[in-house]
């Protein structure tokens, strides 16, 4: 189902360029330093992925979203509803809906994955339709029942180095426990996301303090004691082997308040009556503090803003979060980011890496900012964006300014395991083109492509994670 030469390009010398470039690092181990994937799957080695719709189509969000667009609704999907209404058991009926419907992922990236993943990981070389969809079902899940199509078994196949999940900052990390206790020696580190506690919007904040105060044995009455409780889980996911940490925010605003200022707005929320506004400010207030305890504690900070989440208020209502319906907004960066930056971007101990959904931040704001503050990196095309196209124009608008040092790699992203290979595939596809066009027009020559090459499949990523 897949042209040897996808993703490079039609002229021949640049093409022949590229299938060199990418020959160097096809076979290079994975670096997975950002992703979702849950770390329960890997805790118990008996684990199985479960039938084919849970392995490929429950899960995944941008499968499910497409099948949504068109009307197809997510009961019929198999997706559990908030009520315990009734949805689609039969995962059969499932897979079927998927087949049947498979075109729809024509010429999108999560056509190339899936097809890549059916091909190079259970054998399947023809497209899913309604005539197939029973045989591959039985074919799947054949494959599936194997101990050699279990997880560990597949993390070793797919030669990944080092994988990332991202955890709740009161996550007592039992399955990162069981991980460690269990002997075996895949490296899957936590990464420490404290969204749940610093967003005072969030439906279950104060639930989410509660848990924070039990898993740090710290009584939370404070904001003193707020603090304390981050440092501690801190250094507990460190020791856990985490790496980094991770922030969603509407937008990258940042700017300190006054010891007493945060106090009352932390008593406020406290009481229940915490404003909007209140929100907004503590938000931009908690990214100084953990710009902070990364310079202290060295732990890599991640920024990911500009998602509006769960736009259809239907969708999360009927199903919660993370179900397809979170949309991209506008962001600023200069002006949001300034705050941080004049008090911490000038100190080398602290890495931020800045994503963005907004395109047009690329070569305006974000690839001027990394090109100058030792602290800032260029995180890669991300969710809308992690694609042939958005990736090129990543490369096209952020390179001549940022300088490709000053960016990070490549970050798979997912919660669908078996996309990982297919996703560092067509990064390092379409890398090996982007060389390619520089050598041919003289930008840079063999021995400066090769070496590049090495660093964007996997040599950024270890150096700016500290990996």
């Amino acid at each position: 189902m897949l042209s040897p030469d996808r993703l490079f390009s039609s002229d021949p010398a640049r093409r022949g360029i590229a299938r060199d470039l990418y020959a160097r690092v096809a076979d290079l181990p994975l670096v997975c330093p950002h992703g979702h994937v849950d770390p329960r799957l890997f805790a118990d080695p008996a684990a199985t992925f479960g039938s084919p719709a849970d392995l490929l189509i429950i899960p995944d969000h941008y499968v499910t979203r497409m099948l949504y667009s068109q009307g197809i609704p997510l009961e019929k999907l198999g997706i559990p509803r908030r009520d315990g209404g009734p949805v689609e058991g039969d995962h059969r009926k499932v897979w079927r809906t998927f087949c049947e419907n498979f075109h729809l992922f024509h010429g999108t990236p999560s056509g190339l994955w899936l097809r890549h993943e059916l091909g190079a990981v259970f054998g399947i070389e023809e497209p899913p339709c309604a005539e197939n969809a029973d045989r591959l079902y039985e074919h799947l899940s054949e494959k599936l029942a194997a101990p050699e199509f279990r997880p560990r078994a597949l993390f070793e196949r797919f030669r990944i180095e080092v994988l990332s999940t991202t955890d709740a900052a009161s996550d007592p990390l039992d399955h990162h426990r069981a991980l460690r206790a269990s002997g075996w020696n895949g490296r899957i580190v936590p990464t420490y996301r404290p969204d749940g506690v610093v967003n005072l919007g969030a439906a279950v904040w104060r639930e989410n303090i509660d848990a924070l105060g039990r898993v740090s044995g710290i009584e939370i009455g404070s904001f003193a004691a707020f603090t304390l409780a981050l440092e501690k889980q801190r250094a507990f996911f460190k020791e856990m082997g985490a790496v980094a940490t991770d922030h969603a925010v509407l937008t990258p605003q940042t700017g300190e308040l006054s010891p007493r200022e945060a106090e009352a707005v932390f008593q406020r929320a406290l009481a229940g009556e915490a404003s909007a506004e209140d929100a907004v400010r503590f938000t931009a207030h908690m990214l100084m503090e953990m710009a902070r305890m990364s310079i202290e504690d060295g732990l890599v900070m991640q920024l990911h803003p500009g998602s509006l989440r769960d736009h259809n208020r239907l969708v999360y209502e009927r199903f919660g979060p993370d179900r397809g319906a979170d949309i991209p907004v506008r962001t600023e960066y200069t002006r949001n980011l300034q705050p941080l930056l004049n008090k911490y971007g000038n100190d080398a101990r602290l890495t931020l890496i800045l994503f963005t959904l907004d395109e047009s931040a690329y070569a305006r704001e974000l690839a001027p900012l990394a090109g100058h503050y030792p602290a800032v990196r260029l995180g890669p095309p991300w969710w809308f964006h992690d694609s042939p196209n958005g990736m090129r124009r990543y490369f096209d608008q952020v390179m001549e300014t940022a300088g490709l040092h000053n960016t990070t790699g490549f970050n798979d992203d997912t919660r669908a395991f078996c996309s990982i290979p297919a996703r560092h595939d067509v990064w390092r596809r379409v890398s090996a083109d982007w060389v390619a066009g520089l050598v041919v027009r003289g930008l840079v020559d063999e021995q400066a492509a090769a070496g590049m090459m090495t660093e964007l499949a996997a040599g950024l990523a270890k150096r700016a994670y500290h990996l």
